[in-house]
């Protein structure tokens, strides 16, 4: 079994198919050239209600050949998505996949294995979406047709929701269409679109109109269009199309919808003052970060800390086996300590190992000696790298000490740079103690992602926020620490019998209290009955993946893939059957051939593919930050290897490849 942070693709250099592009965003895509098949038809449908996305793609394939081919259906869906419906639709028989518990479905397809048949994946890919990729034997002159349905709660960031649509068919297609739909009772406050393919050159594919409550969006490119716009050529369109928008917000409660015995508040109250912040910020300076890492941090902290305001007190605190303070208290915004501060983190150097366990101690420590009334502390922790020296490096035992020194009083954030960082550790550490994990992808503009991440908590509007509903039930999460400007509370639940009369929410702060006690909620119009049921298991099973038996239950009553469930694709008889799993955090694609151990050599260790071209593939993991793809061909090298077996850097040529994991 391959190592979880890794991933296998299985490709070769020799045939024109597959060839691997990067692009902008150091992203591998696989194209392929169809010349035996041809895909006739590619609709994207979205439609948007009260936040609430569903997405359907339909993929129509034609085999032109004489003999069967294989035809594959291959796309990219957005890391916050469930997918909840894929269906084949093959001379009037529609297979449809079905969502079960991992284990049984694993259990199915260990027993498909045996028979000699394979499995599909859906698999991480760049920094916000996944790929979902399975394929099915087509006889001659026959016709299929892919539908994959997922589902998404869009999240209010910096005062705007982002809906994500990815358009790959890696090919021009005659009948290729995007609509997008968007329903917002609350109104619209504006829409509009950006992305790789809102391009002067495809200006005229797309459409935009709006009212009041509705918008519509069409991107419809002719197959000219999809062979000359930026990146397109013979493969076609392969990039985002991006609708941002908002609604309004007139009512001081916010915008709650019921049906059917279900409700969900969205919560963003506007035009409130400002917050002072006591921020502390914990930088690893380990030897893992020598290099770029430490580079761009330096430069986001120089950008972060201008941004502080005057009220505001801080405090900076570098560690790896040991930790260094800038100051031992908080202190002021002021222009001398600001100025001070830079100093500091300029001359952060890299070095040493890394004690998680005592710099996060020490930050909560600052914070609990420095309480204000009518402030918001905050801790942010960035590393690279897991606890390797000092008193404490048990995962568990640094969770307990953290949860334990900041006691519900603040959130804790942590930044994890790369890949090769133990996710999974500190998105219990930030959940443990309410706050979130964000991955920072070591890029060249990692200091733009730390400084994007900083300014959605730099401004706190609330603090001890508590969401009440006398007459509710089954609620998803009510208690939140903060709430930041730009950003939006969800809270979803059942309406304890139905009873709308006697449901009456109400939002509590350490300042104010948000209420309308003259008024009733009244049923949501223009809303089917199970979109709100499906916004609250939705959330549910966000919130509950930590308790697996109840996000279990739900995932497959709604028939959600998640971390818990796989899906099994139904094809016809005698195909292979693919089961679909959705990755965590930090997880590539997953393999699904045969591979070998290689021993190590020369400090390396990786893993023997058999590719089509049937030369041997070598895959190796170089100093667990990147993956280098090594063919074992005289014309091909590698950049940072010596060794007999291998060509040295002048003979490099374009198709040596690296791929950063996700």
């Amino acid at each position: 079994m391959l190592p979880t942070n890794t991933f296998t693709l299985q490709y070769d250099l020799w045939s024109a198919s597959p060839q691997p592009l990067i692009n902008e965003a150091n992203e591998m895509s696989l194209i392929f050239t169809q010349d035996d098949w041809n895909i006739y038809s590619f609709h994207i449908n979205s439609t948007v209600t009260s936040r609430y996305a569903t997405t359907v793609i339909t993929s129509r394939v034609a085999n032109r050949m004489n003999e069967s081919k294989e035809i594959e259906f291959h796309v990219r869906i957005p890391k916050n998505a469930f997918i909840t419906k894929f269906r084949m639709l093959i001379d009037g028989q529609m297979y449809d996949g079905t969502v079960k518990a991992k284990e049984q479905a694993e259990q199915q397809y260990a027993e498909a294995v045996s028979r000699g048949q394979s499995a599909g994946l859906v698999s991480s890919v760049g920094r916000t979406l996944e790929e979902f990729k399975t394929s099915v034997t087509m006889a001659a002159h026959k016709k299929v047709t892919f539908e994959l349905t997922y589902e998404e709660l869009l999240k209010r960031t910096l005062g705007k929701y982002e809906l994500q649509i990815h358009a790959r068919p890696m090919q021009p297609v005659k009948d290729f269409k995007v609509d997008v739909h968007i329903h917002e009772n609350a109104g619209i406050s504006f829409i509009e679109y950006n992305g790789k393919l809102a391009t002067n050159a495809l200006a005229n594919a797309i459409t935009k109109t709006q009212t009041d409550k509705q918008a519509w969006v069409y991107f419809y490119p002719t197959e000219d269009q999809q062979k000359t716009c930026d990146g397109c050529e013979k493969h076609g369109m392969n990039g985002d199309l991006v609708i941002v928008y908002d609604v309004n917000r007139d009512l001081p409660l916010g915008h709650i919808m019921t049906s059917n015995g279900y409700f969900v508040h969205h919560f963003a109250p506007s035009s409130l003052p400002r917050i002072p912040k006591n921020v502390v910020f914990v930088i690893d300076q380990s030897g893992s970060m020598q290099g770029r890492k430490i580079q761009q941090t330096k430069i986001a902290l120089a950008h972060i800390l201008n941004d502080l305001a005057e009220d505001d007190f801080f405090g900076l605190i570098s560690f790896d086996s040991s930790i260094s303070p800038w100051k031992r208290e908080l202190v002021r915004a002021s222009s001398a300590n600001l100025d001070s501060a830079k100093t500091f983190a300029a001359n952060i150097n890299a070095r040493g190992a890394t004690d998680i366990n005592m710099a996060v101690l020490k930050g909560a420590t600052m914070l609990n000696a420095h309480p204000r009334e009518g402030s918001a502390s905050i801790l942010i922790l960035l590393t690279d790298g897991d606890p390797t020296t000092g008193c404490v490096t048990n995962l568990k035992t640094i969770q307990s000490n953290v949860k334990k020194a900041i006691a519900n009083k603040f959130p804790l954030y942590c930044l994890g740079f790369g890949f090769d960082v133990d996710f999974d550790f500190l998105k219990t550490l930030s959940l443990q103690n309410n706050g979130v994990a964000r991955r920072i992808y070591e890029d060249s503009d990692a200091d733009l992602q730390l400084k994007g991440f900083y300014e959605e908590v730099a401004t706190p509007l609330l603090t001890d926020v508590t969401m009440i509903y006398m007459g509710g039930s089954n609620l998803t999460q009510t208690n939140f620490t903060q709430y930041y400007n730009g950003s939006e509370i969800v809270v979803a639940g059942q309406i304890t019998d139905n009873d709308i009369h006697t449901f009456i929410p109400e939002v509590g702060t350490r300042r104010l209290t948000f209420s309308e006690p003259n008024s009733t909620v009244e049923p949501t119009q223009n809303v089917t009955d199970s979109l709100i049921q499906r916004v609250w298991a939705f959330l549910t099973v966000k919130q509950l993946l930590e308790k697996e038996k109840e996000a279990l239950e739900l995932s497959l009553k709604y028939s959600f893939v998640t971390p818990l469930t796989s899906m099994v694709v139904t094809k016809p008889p005698g195909e292979k059957m693919d089961v679909l799993h959705k990755p965590k955090e930090g997880e590539g694609l997953q393999a699904v051939s045969p591979v070998s151990r290689i021993p190590s050599q020369h400090g390396y260790s990786g893993y023997d593919i058999s590719p089509r071209g049937g030369r041997p593939l070598q895959q190796i993991f170089l100093h667990m930050t990147m993956i280098w793809l090594y063919y074992r061909s005289p014309d091909i090298c590698c950049p940072h290897h010596r060794g007999p077996d291998w060509c040295s850097p002048p003979l490099c040529r374009p198709q040596q490849s690296m791929v950063e994991t996700s």
